[in-house]
């Protein structure tokens, strides 16, 4: 398997490190029984983590068709492959960012992200 498909997995569980920063308190135990009340009053850290959370599930599936098609177009693997693992580390960043308030940071490495993808769409109707 490609380093670019293990990276699709990666990015498909980065929603779930984002939002174990929100449950890290251990206060989500408490109200496990009503999750959406719980994450309607998160503030500061927490909420931004959970806000990452939603973002990670937003941003994945243009990751996910972008390498699927490249590599189905028979991009070049390298290629493809740097991209996907910039994709990762872009979201990565993008989630330390948010979780420390960095959102002019944030939102330049969110920009990033969006161009991996739009290259890996590029590449394949080039490729």
């Amino acid at each position: 398997m490609s380093i670019a498909f293990w990276c699709v997995l990666v990015a498909g569980l980065l929603p779930y490190l984002a939002v174990g920063i929100a449950k890290v308190d251990k206060s989500y135990l408490r109200h496990n029984d009503q999750p959406r009340e719980w994450e309607a009053r998160l503030q500061g850290k927490q909420a931004r983590a959970h806000a990452a959370h939603l973002n990670s599930f937003e941003a994945f599936p243009l990751f996910a068709a972008g390498v699927l098609i490249a590599a189905n177009s028979l991009a070049p693997q390298t290629t493809v492959d740097g991209l996907a693992m910039a994709f990762v580390v872009a979201r990565l960043v993008y989630i330390a960012c948010y979780v420390a308030n960095l959102a002019t940071l944030r939102s330049l490495v969110w920009m990033a992200a969006l161009g991996v993808n739009i290259a890996l769409f590029v590449i394949a109707a080039t490729g």
